[in-house]
């Protein structure tokens, strides 16, 4: 049978990180909601253009929206194994999903917030050349300067303490009657922790309980 899996985790919570390493390692088809919007935005389809419209107005998009433009895509992907991230949202989002296909698991990456505030808010960038410190991994070396020019290092606006906090409360408030739904159906795996090199393992474990791992395979043949 094949694997279809969902990964949620708050903005900051490694997702990204996660998901890489699970299409490394296991083959899977990696469906990102924001990847799928972004992608139709720029060629301006039909659902593009609409979800734009949202978006410019700072509203969410609509869930029919969102549903229409997900299913569509898994249409194509029926013969692989695939990790949804960032669908579903919302509840009425897993009902739709549930009536079109079976989801067997459900990966939540369990970050406390304030690991994940440090995480996010330890960001500051060097406008004019894009380079990126983090306070805590590679700070630069006087506070507040760009190491190679000597300019002064700004926070973007989704990196400030304020934006990142609400940024996490509205995660909180919309995921969590999501997860809630996918606990009563037991299909809800949490991993918690404050690193994603501490949890992935677990995950790895987790899922070598379902799918060959495709990276060892490839490793075995001789180049």
């Amino acid at each position: 049978p094949l694997l279809r899996a969902v990964i949620m985790g708050p903005p900051g919570s490694g997702k990204g990180t996660v998901s890489a390493r699970i299409i490394k390692h296991f083959g899977v088809k990696h469906l990102s909601s924001g990847d799928l919007l972004r992608d139709n935005m720029q060629k301006k389809t039909e659902v593009g253009i609409l979800a734009k419209s949202y978006i410019d107005q700072g509203q969410l998009i609509p869930d029919d929206i969102m549903t229409q433009l997900m299913l569509n895509e898994l249409k194509g992907l029926g013969q692989y194994n695939w990790l949804l991230d960032g669908f579903p949202r919302t509840v009425a989002q897993a009902e739709a999903l549930d009536k079109e296909c079976h989801i067997d698991t459900v990966i939540d990456l369990d970050v406390p917030f304030e690991t994940i505030k440090c995480r996010l808010t330890a960001r500051w960038i060097h406008p004019a050349s894009g380079r990126v410190y983090n306070l805590e991994f590679s700070p630069p070396k006087v506070q507040g300067i760009d190491d190679v020019t000597g300019e002064p290092l700004v926070q973007r606006d989704d990196d400030k303490p304020e934006t990142v906090s609400k940024r996490l409360q509205a995660y909180d408030a919309q995921t969590k009657p999501v997860l809630e739904y996918y606990r009563k159906k037991g299909l809800l795996k949490s991993f918690s922790g404050t690193e994603t090199n501490k949890i992935w393992p677990h995950i790895y474990a987790f899922l070598q309980t379902k799918l060959p791992d495709v990276s060892q395979k490839d490793a075995a043949i001789p180049r």
